[in-house]
């Protein structure tokens, strides 16, 4: 058993998503740790140096990632029959990239909708990053600060989104459930239908805390922007990326079996 776990985490740090999952959590695990120890010196600004470079490398390995998100974009289209992961690209800057478990769209409208919507933002979100990046190493001669924002709050936009969409695939799912627990229908179909819940509401949390994150990084006077403790932000981050990689693993025992 231990040797199948070192076998499929080993497969997982092998994919680029399976190496960025883990080193999302080991940034914002490194920021909790080194904002919540007493002292500015010594470990806790060793954690917080190893994490500042954790998320420079992060930010680096994302200049590839438009390819893949707009693969993404066009295979969705403006809303298949059936889609296993509507609106869910390579992500943002922190997104975990989880799969989704599948549920139909095809005669949802509002769903289809949200989910372009989070593609669109999500497409635009790359090239302000990479202006951003390109301005702070001096490439390109432009001032850095307005495209960290402007992908900021793209990226802001896309999690609301995100949202917005599993709140209301959730509806549906809770009055399907309903409907099988009056009729014959099988144990697995509501195991099934249980399990959809389930995925829905950790991709709530999960995005909620990455919203959170998103808007304490926008200029400050915008709700609760640059108010969060370093701690804070370190322990929403946490928290996102264990929820994405459990999600992924969820997602690849499935595929597994």
């Amino acid at each position: 058993m231990a040797a199948g776990a070192l076998g499929a985490l080993v497969a997982a740090l092998e994919t680029h998503r399976g190496r960025d999952r883990a080193v999302r959590a080991l940034c914002y695990g490194c920021q909790l740790a080194g904002a919540a120890l007493p002292g500015p010196a010594g470990l806790p600004g060793g954690l917080l140096a190893a994490s500042a470079q954790l998320s420079a490398c992060r930010t680096a390995l994302r200049l590839f990632d438009d390819l893949a998100m707009l693969r993404h974009s066009c295979s969705y289209g403006l809303g298949p029959e059936v889609s296993a992961a509507p609106g869910r690209g390579p992500g943002g800057p922190c997104a975990a990239a989880l799969p989704h478990v599948p549920f139909p769209q095809g005669e949802d409208a509002l769903v289809r909708a949200l989910s372009v919507l989070c593609n669109v933002a999500n497409q635009l979100y790359y090239p302000c990053e990479h202006l951003a990046w390109a301005a702070d190493v001096g490439i390109v001669r432009a001032g850095s600060q307005q495209w960290w924002r402007r992908s900021t709050a793209l990226w802001g936009c896309a999690l609301l989104l995100g949202i917005l969409r599993s709140l209301r695939i959730l509806f549906q799912l809770r009055r399907k459930l309903s409907q099988h627990k009056c009729s014959t229908s099988s144990p697995q179909s509501q195991q099934k239908l249980r399990a959809q819940v389930k995925a829905e509401v950790l991709s709530i949390l999960m995005e909620t805390a990455d919203l959170s994150n998103a808007i304490h990084w926008l200029p400050p006077g915008f709700l609760w922007a640059g108010k969060f403790p370093p701690w804070l932000v370190g322990l929403l981050g946490t928290i996102s990326s264990l929820i994405g990689i459990y999600q992924a693993s969820r997602g690849a025992n499935s595929e597994d079996a």
